[in-house]
């Protein structure tokens, strides 16, 4: 599966292979951000598609131009690839880092000696949705994630107005056993369940 255009396979994929939407996996409650100008417009960015391109909420940053907004997830996914709709002009954030599974937001003095899973510059001047590819190895398996956006073109203030991810869940092996369990003890059939345990279990240790 083709990953590497930038923009394109956005309009594509909203069009009706939302299956990769990652929306319904975010913890949209415990979504906060650092140096915001309002802490609460950390949730307003994570919208269905159908907002995408929504311009009436966003994320300013704070005292300067850096923002860092942490995004926990229900259970664990695997990423491909994130979406951003930024500020334009002065407000262009032009560089992001992504740091995957702290269970706690990286701060500022963190992000200085921590290493980056995603360092990369983000396109300006762009008026819609961006998707930006990542290194599937290195976000098979995510329950949270740490976006730093900066350097802005102004250099006083970064916007942000929409973040999404597209990828799939990575169900625990353990969800997966507890709910074959559950039928298992009342099913007049409990071996041939015992039997689907068995193949899912191994299914489970095979995955990336």
């Amino acid at each position: 599966m083709s990953a590497d255009q930038p923009s394109n396979s956005v309009a594509a994929d909203l069009n009706g292979a939302n299956h990769s939407n990652l929306f319904g996996y975010i913890d949209r409650d415990n979504v906060h951000g650092l140096n915001l100008a309002v802490p609460e417009q950390a949730k307003q960015l994570i919208k269905p598609w159908s907002d995408r391109e929504d311009t009436s909420q966003f994320a300013d940053s704070g005292v300067d131009d850096q923002m860092i907004i942490h995004v926990p997830f229900s259970q664990n996914v695997r990423i491909k690839s994130v979406i951003l709709k930024i500020g334009r002009g002065e407000t262009t954030p032009r560089h992001l880092k992504i740091f995957a599974n702290y269970s706690n937001i990286v701060d500022f003095a963190d992000m200085e000696n921590t290493k980056p899973h995603l360092d990369i510059s983000l396109l300006e001047g762009e008026t819609g949705t961006v998707e930006y590819p990542l290194r599937i190895a290195a976000f098979t398996s995510v329950h949270a994630l740490s976006l730093y956006f900066g350097q802005s073109v102004g250099g006083d203030l970064s916007r942000v107005y929409f973040v999404g991810f597209k990828g799939d869940s990575r169900t625990s092996r353990k969800e997966g056993t507890n709910k074959l369990e559950i039928p298992a003890a009342n099913a007049p059939d409990a071996p041939l369940v015992d039997r689907l345990k068995q193949n899912a279990g191994g299914q489970q240790t095979t995955a990336r």
